[in-house]
């Protein structure tokens, strides 16, 4: 398994971040690294149509592009339900549900790690600086109001 700790794990933490932001369902991550040659981790979403798989694809092309993530390719045929966008280390499968359904990527990659979202979501919690909370005490009680 790959380390949850490397610059692909921090890629699908962001990738993962951007999907669930724009609703899209049922994300799931795989570490491949054992399985593949060619990526360490896929990314399955699900879109609800075709305009929610565009917009999940042009908010990954922004994510990637904040985290200056060179693209290898992004794949689409036309009317198929399924988008694939190749960042090298992380691959990332948008579809529509019954396409992913027919596909099953899930059960090819059966051998694979799941990684839990809560998983990826906590380690990105966890790492994000925490906010002090500041409180205003008065230390005069106003006129007419007992002290608590």
């Amino acid at each position: 398994m790959k380390s949850k700790t490397s610059p692909a794990f921090d890629l699908v933490r962001s990738c993962c971040r951007a999907l669930d932001d724009k609703k899209a369902g049922a994300l799931t991550v795989l570490d491949v690294s054992a399985q593949s040659s060619i990526t360490d981790f896929l990314i399955l979403a699900t879109a609800t149509s075709d305009p929610h798989l565009r917009a999940l694809r042009v908010e990954l092309e922004k994510t990637l592009d904040a985290a200056k993530v060179h693209l290898v390719g992004i794949e689409r045929a036309q009317d198929s339900g399924w988008m694939v966008v190749d960042a090298f280390d992380v691959m990332i499968h948008l579809f529509l549900a019954e396409t992913r359904e027919r596909y099953g990527l899930e059960r090819l990659w059966r051998d694979a790690t799941e990684i839990s979202l809560k998983t990826i979501f906590r380690e990105a919690v966890v790492k994000a600086p925490k906010k002090v909370a500041r409180r205003v005490v008065n230390k005069r009680p106003k006129a007419g109001r007992p002290r608590k």
